[in-house]
């Protein structure tokens, strides 16, 4: 069944996010027939999220922390930001070990994150903190015993200067033994099965041009093709439902 929104060829309004991670699938939709039809409008995660909630955008590559949020929340792709281990792009940085953590610094640009972050402190490992919000660029304040949850582009170059890096995906994977969700592409509203179709197909033909996606992204502080092939899991399979289904659970 056909919305209103697609019988009128108004565009479909997509909230996307410009982070490294989402390329591949960008590649796609940007080469597909879909462009004539949709309107992409970039964003933070959080601020998709925020959009998605107040109807300005009718989908988006959204932090799945959002979706309990949503009144009517459908999943339209088989295509996900997820990852089965180590992600590289979301981590706790920090100067000391895990046990010398005294303070927390939230990343400002993700709710999905920060909220793995709260669980895996308490449940995989066993740490009460004092959490502070950021609202601003804040790997500087990163020092001593402060340590901070960084995602994106950020994080892989964070890497490269932390003393520790505490990958969310893979500390998840050790204590779930699932793969993890960390955005998915939610709408408010139904989009018609032709749509979704063609959406998919978009999706999938950026994954099959991962050469062609590194190219286009020059960035000296990590190995892109690993990143795309090895960190990153695009496939939103049954496993990786499991795994978004049991975060969704331990956030309530």
């Amino acid at each position: 069944m056909h919305t209103k929104l697609t019988e009128l060829n108004k565009r479909i309004r997509i909230g996307v996010v410009s982070y490294l991670n989402t390329k591949p699938l960008l590649y796609g939709i940007s080469r597909s027939g879909l462009m004539d039809r949709v309107e992409l409008i970039e964003a933070y995660p959080a601020n998709i999220a925020k959009m998605l909630l107040e109807d300005s955008i009718d989908m988006g590559l959204v932090p799945v922390a959002v979706i309990p949020q949503l009144k009517s929340p459908q999943i339209v792709s088989n295509y996900c930001i997820g990852a089965n281990g180590e992600v590289a792009s979301v981590a706790i940085f920090s100067e000391v070990p895990m046990e010398e953590i005294t303070t927390v610094l939230l990343d400002y640009q993700s709710r999905t994150s920060v909220n793995l972050a709260k669980i895996l402190l308490e449940k995989y490992w066993n740490k009460q903190v004092t959490f502070i919000e950021t609202t601003e660029d804040f790997t500087n304040s990163i020092k001593g015993t402060v340590a901070g949850v960084v995602i994106g582009d950020r994080a892989l170059e964070q890497r490269l200067q932390a003393s520790y890096c505490y990958d969310l995906a893979e500390a998840w994977k050790k204590y779930s033994g699932l793969p993890f969700v960390f955005a998915a592409w939610v709408s408010n509203k139904n989009l018609g099965e032709d749509f979704e179709d063609a959406f998919n197909m978009a999706n999938g033909y950026g994954l099959k041009h991962i050469a062609a996606v590194v190219a286009e992204n020059p960035f000296a502080a990590y190995d892109l093709n690993k990143y795309y092939t090895e960190n990153i899991s695009y496939n939103l399979d049954a496993e990786k439902r499991k795994g978004l289904e049991l975060f969704l659970s331990l956030l309530k």
